[in-house]
């Protein structure tokens, strides 16, 4: 089952690159193309991508609107941010918003189908060094107007927990069996579990919460990338 990519960015060479990179991996598809937000939110009605590789800044519709939208018309699509910026404040509020993740627009081609396909399998994550500054930037010091609603945590059971704080430094679901003595199919089981109950779209927002809850403690440097 191939994953069908939709791709957004104003500028045309940017997307002909990604499409091109994406196009030449028989398990993706690039299915559309559109140049501003309001161009996507359009596509993603019409095509029903599994993924939506979204610039964060554009003209004519920005990609966070695009990205809100998105998340509400279409809860089965993913979209993964595109940006030249190591977590700025864009980014921060595209995760809040219900994105699954962000990349850079210098992100090796090798790697980004690998984030691609790895979002479309609901794998998306954010690696270690881009939750510590996620932590260190906006969970401690959110910028304003955000807020942090009631977490629900106390509905998680021990091992739901353990999965939690495990998701919270950065670790795919074979890195959370491995290190909770877990078959990966149970972890899957757990997430699945913990999302479901915290309300939350994807792992990604169960890290953001994790930290804003302190529920996930502090960095031991032991860490994978």
């Amino acid at each position: 089952m191939t994953v069908r990519v939709l791709i957004v960015d104003d500028q045309d060479l940017m997307r002909a690159g990604l499409a091109v990179v994406l196009d030449a991996d028989e398990r993706i598809d690039v299915v559309g193309e559109a140049s501003d937000g309001p161009g996507a939110v359009r596509s993603v009605r019409e095509l029903h991508p599994d993924v939506v590789l979204m610039d964060i800044e554009m003209p004519g519709g920005d990609g966070l609107s695009a990205t809100r939208d998105i998340v509400r018309l279409s809860p089965g699509t993913r979209v993964l941010v595109l940006t030249m910026f190591d977590l700025d404040e864009y980014v921060f509020h595209a995760l809040r918003a219900g994105a699954s993740g962000f990349l850079l627009k210098t992100t090796p081609p090798t790697d980004l189908v690998s984030a691609v396909l790895a979002c479309a399998g609901g794998e998306a994550r954010l690696g270690p060094t881009v939750i510590r500054r996620l932590v260190e930037n906006y969970v401690q010091r959110p910028p304003a107007g955000v807020t942090t609603g009631a977490s629900g945590l106390d509905t998680l059971t021990p091992r739901e927990m353990d999965v939690l704080r495990s998701m919270a430094r950065g670790l795919s679901n074979a890195e959370i069996g491995a290190d909770l003595y877990l078959a990966e199919t149970t972890v899957k089981t757990h997430v699945a579990r913990v999302l479901a109950k915290l309300g939350l779209r994807d792992r990604v927002q169960a890290v953001v919460l994790a930290h804003e809850t302190g529920v996930a403690g502090g960095f031991d440097g032991r860490q994978q990338t």
